[in-house]
């Protein structure tokens, strides 16, 4: 589901004040505050025993976290004592007592490297290659020097744009696989038009009729499409409007593009990665 920047705030908020509270219900009366993780371990433990991992700060922070999420999900940054919170390709950065709440890039001073942006591009490419290419329409020249994954809607504008030129962009040496995300939503008119496509004989066709602006037949109907499947990979990836393009790189381009300045564009992304 998507998330944005001011519900994960009060969400992290919501953590710190469940953990600082928990860590006093678990306090004895009269009792001073532990100085330090290592004091908070019993007589006679070391840091390789259940009581230790039980302090485990994951664990208290996963309760608060969106539903669905997992211990492997918070893993140590390259800052100690904070935490990365990926889900998807989505990804956020907090504080392992709770108290802060991270939504940015990290970077690497020396390499000035963005650290966030390299984890986001293997997400997208481990989510995109988890679809079959069974199930996207893909429009290819006969030797392609590129590829690109578009996440479409059949009624978006520059979506129709963006195909009327597919002939240009595949001359250009660029093969392009589409997937399916209708902005509207589950039930919308989009989303049936989606499906139709779909269910269509000729797929390729249907689509380019499609954003063609032509009657569909809506009554043409198969079960299952890959549809919502791809629309929550969509999600999860981070699209928020269509076109939405990904590079072999894992590389995100957002909107529409001129195809000569496409495949510019991919020059620049595949040399920055060499």
């Amino acid at each position: 589901m998507l998330r944005s920047a001011a519900v994960l705030i009060l969400l992290f908020c919501a953590v710190a004040v469940s953990v600082r509270a928990a860590a006093a219900e678990q306090q004895p009366a009269g009792a001073a505050p532990a100085a330090s993780a290592a004091a908070a371990v019993p007589t006679g433990a070391t840091a390789s025993t259940p009581a230790a991992a039980s302090a485990d700060p994951r664990v208290a922070l996963l309760k608060l976290l969106p539903a669905g999420s997992k211990l492997d999900d918070l893993r140590p940054s390259p800052i100690p004592g904070i935490y990365e919170f990926m889900q998807g390709a989505e990804i956020s950065y907090l504080t392992a007592d709770g108290k802060y709440f991270i939504d940015g890039n990290l970077y690497d001073m020396k390499s000035r490297d963005n650290l966030t942006e390299a984890l986001r591009t293997h997400a997208r490419i481990a989510l995109i290659n988890s679809v079959p290419e069974s199930e996207m329409m893909i429009f290819s020249p006969p030797n392609p020097k590129y590829t690109i994954t578009v996440f479409t809607d059949v009624d978006c504008a520059y979506c129709r744009k963006l195909h009327s030129q597919i002939a240009e962009i595949n001359r250009l040496g660029i093969r392009v696989r589409y997937m399916f995300f209708p902005r509207t939503g589950p039930g919308t008119e989009s989303w049936k038009k989606a499906e139709v496509v779909w269910c269509s004989a000729n797929r390729n066709e249907a689509l380019t009729r499609a954003k063609a602006g032509a009657t569909l037949d809506m009554n043409k109907v198969c079960a299952p499409t890959p549809v919502k499947r791809e629309y929550e990979l969509g999600e999860n990836i981070g699209v928020r409007g269509t076109p939405a393009i990904i590079t072999e790189t894992g590389d995100y381009i957002s909107g529409y593009m001129e195809p000569r300045e496409l495949l510019d564009q991919l020059k620049e992304f595949q040399v920055a990665k060499r």
